[in-house]
């Protein structure tokens, strides 16, 4: 039976994959895969590589831009590209040519179509918006004020860009190309115009009708602590370290120490929050031993990742499937559309990419949970690109989706388990060594840059 669920699902991939003659391929050996037992460094292969196919085969044809979501909602089309996620395919592209899943030409001309295009995509002083059209660089607005750029966003793209221009560091020219086209995009960011004026902080949104009506603070903790790094890593538009304290870690208030389910959490709200608040920006900076006078960040994201498999373990509120190794609680998909999921905002819906991007944190659990999604309940998500972005058990309920926010993720941190590779990459910029001194961390990476290839 489990043989036949895997194989109805490899016909269904097929529908949804279309006519390309390597994804059908791909789609074979998944079914392959899936019906085998693998070990588990073959299947933190599988996982990685049959995501990449999101941020590969998936990507607008004509930028190269991730597309929000895979499938098509109500609001939009498949025609939404999203900044954030576009900086995430670009770390998945690095990994991808590491790996030998495309050659390092491959992933150097899709990088550079991809920021050709993004050099004439709407930009203010800079930043790009949350979505644009991925055919024509336009802006999709966000929501009705949400019409110009969005700083964290813009964060996560870059987070992805100078990753590639550390890994295309040899002198042939098509890498000195990228390099350049990427330094100007880096330079053009002004990172001030998200203050208002006599205020240090940040603002997630500014547009140019609209200015600040959003009224979105970037204040941690939460996913955003990547836009302050780079924010003061600018070698032309960097924010002050006045900016970062006040700001961010709001005066100390970013703190909270309390324990929950047993585990004391140096930061956030109670619970940790979402789980994606460790990932976004946690793909590029390295956590192992990064400090500042707040908290030491590799506790902090293994203390979070812990309370959330113990909260599934202690299922308060009794879901089907919760368990040691079902666990992970983030923004995703739901029943009816799209929904935040805590500890404290839980509605038994379980995203695949919570526990599997945790993996540096709890590599034990991650694999746990790796291991059941796959072997015990793969016949039903697992399809052309990876996981299903979510399930719920008690309602018997699969997202027919995959979002690029969620995807992205667990290529990324994976790949960090196992090699570290794109902390190695992005902790090696000169500009974010610098930055990091500035607001005060401390962090071995620090005292150990890599060398750019020759």
């Amino acid at each position: 039976m489990k043989r036949a669920r895997i194989l109805l699902a490899a016909l269904f991939a097929l529908l949804c994959v279309g006519d390309s003659a390597q994804a059908r391929a791909d789609v074979a050996r998944t079914a392959t895969a899936t019906a085998t037992t693998l070990s588990d460094e073959a299947l933190m292969d599988a996982a990685e590589h049959q995501t990449f196919h999101y941020f590969w085969e998936f990507a607008d044809s004509v930028s190269g831009l991730a597309r929000e979501r895979s499938n098509v909602t109500a609001e939009y089309g498949r025609e939404v590209a999203t900044i954030g996620g576009t900086g995430f395919g670009v770390m998945a592209i690095v990994v991808a040519s590491e790996r030998g899943w495309i050659t390092r030409a491959q992933a150097l001309e899709r990088l550079d179509r991809m920021t050709a295009f993004l050099s004439h995509a709407d930009r203010f002083h800079g930043v790009f918006p949350h979505w644009m059209y991925g055919a024509t660089g336009r802006v999709r607005p966000f929501s009705a004020m949400d019409d110009g750029g969005d700083i964290v966003e813009t964060a996560y793209l870059f987070e992805g860009l100078l990753t590639a221009r550390q890994y295309f560091s040899a002198n042939a020219a098509p890498e000195q190309r990228l390099r350049a086209r990427i330094d100007s995009l880096w330079r053009d960011v002004d990172w001030t115009w998200h203050q208002r004026e006599g205020q240090k902080s940040l603002w997630w949104n500014r547009s140019p009708a609209h200015e600040f009506a959003v009224n979105a603070q970037v204040a941690g903790w939460n996913e955003a602590l990547i836009t302050y790094v780079l924010a003061a890593s600018s070698p032309t538009h960097a924010i002050d370290s006045t900016t970062y304290h006040h700001g961010w870690a709001r005066d100390g208030a970013i703190r909270n120490g309390h324990a929950f389910e047993g585990i004391r959490l140096p930061l956030g709200p109670d619970g940790g929050g979402p789980m994606f608040f460790e990932h976004y920006s946690f793909m590029g900076l390295d956590p192992r031993g990064l400090k500042d006078r707040y908290a030491d960040y590799g506790e902090q994201c293994v203390a979070h990742a812990r309370i959330q498999q113990a909260y599934a373990v202690r299922n308060p509120l009794g879901f089907k499937g919760y368990g040691a190794d079902c666990w992970g609680l983030t923004s995703s998909d739901q029943p009816g559309g799209y929904g935040r999921h805590a500890p404290g905002h839980d509605n038994g819906v379980v995203t695949p990419s919570a526990a599997l991007a945790s993996f540096p944190y709890t590599p034990k659990a991650s694999m746990q949970a790796l291991r059941h999604f796959h072997d015990d309940l793969g016949g039903k998500l697992w399809g052309p690109y990876g996981f299903a972005d979510a399930f719920d058990e008690t309602r018997g309920w699969v997202a027919n989706s995959y979002l690029a926010i969620d995807q992205g993720p667990i290529i990324v941190m994976i790949e960090n388990q196992r090699t570290g590779s794109i902390w190695r990459l992005f902790m090696s910029c000169p500009e974010i060594q610098a930055g990091l001194r500035k607001l005060g961390f401390e962090s071995p990476a620090l005292d150990a840059p890599v060398r750019r290839r020759q």
